[in-house]
């Protein structure tokens, strides 16, 4: 594919496909009051961009510590992901810091994409956004794999951790081994196609699922042999842990997909008394592109998709190919949604829009050569 994980149509529809269920949904009136809390009609801009044409930069994670914000996000440099850190005082100017997973050349099974996502960030909305420990450790899941090049399989999800400071830019230690892989025995249906993509955990200190820790993550699978149009069909699925190093899969299905394109890289919030995951969609049967949306659930289990506007969308030069992938917070009173954009030269860089104009950025992708 060229840049977003593609591309597929499907005609798979059973039951259990789209994100609606017919328990504990959310009523119509109350979606349309979480879209009014949410929604970020002003774009901002570009806030962090890479350097030069050869990188591309994906995936914000935001938290908070002490009088700064801190960004995770991933650099494609043409051999496969790094994570990397910038940290802010203001949300929309940015200072890059450094690695936070790099490159090896040991032979491990990760040697090529660490593509990494904090974990434990705190879910309240308009909380403090603090990344929270367990077993005196900061911990981040990510997607790994030993082949160069994008997203070239197998992909497989990944623990990392530290006990340093997390918002201090140095290498973290990687668990030896995936804890979610397209070879484990129970791989489900929906993502046996070898490429696990982005997860998010979260602590349910409820136990909503029975277990401490949820992990909401994506993939690429089917059931059906030679069919190209549900080959690269991305959904959204569950896992559990008790203690962060052991994983297993929760519910045989997807939790929330649709019967056209991508659905990934949810990220979750709790307003209220409602949980809501922000994620991307890509190619669906009623709309082009890529686009960031949200579903809403009670349980953490069964959600209930908005089937009004975009989120974000594209709509500017930065981001007139793709404006998708995204982390949304609110911070006094005004909601942030950062988001990936991509111009129609495939530059990739770090935009946000808000729910409050706050001018326009002076940040731009570097001028294309000239072919």
């Amino acid at each position: 594919m060229k840049w977003l994980r593609v591309l597929s149509f499907t005609f798979f529809i059973s039951s259990g496909v789209f994100a609606q269920s017919q328990k504990n949904d959310i009523s119509a009136a109350k979606m349309q009051e979480l879209y009014e809390e949410v929604k970020t009609p002003y774009k901002y801009g570009l806030v962090m961009v890479p350097k030069d044409e050869q990188h591309k930069m994906d995936c914000p994670t935001i938290f908070r510590e002490g009088k700064y914000w801190y960004m995770t996000y991933l650099i494609y440099s043409g051999r496969g992901y790094e994570t990397w850190l910038s940290k802010s005082k203001d949300l929309l100017n940015w200072e890059n810091m450094g690695r936070l997973m790099s490159f090896g050349d040991a032979g491990k099974w990760d040697d090529n994409q660490k593509a990494g996502y904090n974990a434990l960030t705190s879910t309240k909305w308009g909380g403090n956004y603090k990344l929270s420990k367990f077993d005196g450790k900061y911990w981040m899941s990510y997607f790994g794999g030993k082949e160069k090049g994008y997203e070239t399989e197998p992909l497989s999800i990944g623990m990392a951790y530290t006990d340093k400071e997390p918002w201090v830019a140095k290498e973290w230690t990687r668990m030896p081994e995936p804890v979610l892989s397209a070879l484990d025995k129970d791989v489900r249906w929906w993502e046996n196609r070898h490429k696990l993509f982005k997860s998010s955990v979260i602590e349910d200190k409820k136990k909503l699922t029975g277990h401490r820790f949820v992990m909401y993550y994506n993939a690429v699978g089917d059931s059906l042999k030679n069919n190209k149009k549900t080959r690269w069909y991305e959904r959204i699925g569950m896992a559990v842990s008790d203690d962060m190093r052991h994983w297993k899969r929760f519910k045989t299905d997807p939790v929330v997909h649709h019967p056209v394109g991508i659905t990934g890289d949810g990220v979750i919030q709790k307003i209220k008394d409602t949980w809501v995951m922000f994620y991307f969609g890509a190619f669906w049967q009623d709309r082009k592109g890529g686009f960031n949306r949200f579903a809403a659930s009670k349980d953490l289990v069964n959600w209930t998709d908005w089937t009004g506007d975009n989120l974000v969308e594209s709509s500017e030069p930065y981001d007139e190919l793709y404006a998708h992938k995204s982390f949304v917070l609110k911070h006094k009173g005004v909601v942030y949604h950062f988001y990936c954009a991509v111009n129609k030269q495939d530059q990739r860089g770090i935009a946000v829009a808000t729910s409050k104009d706050l001018g326009k950025s002076k940040v731009g992708f570097v001028k294309p050569a000239d072919k």
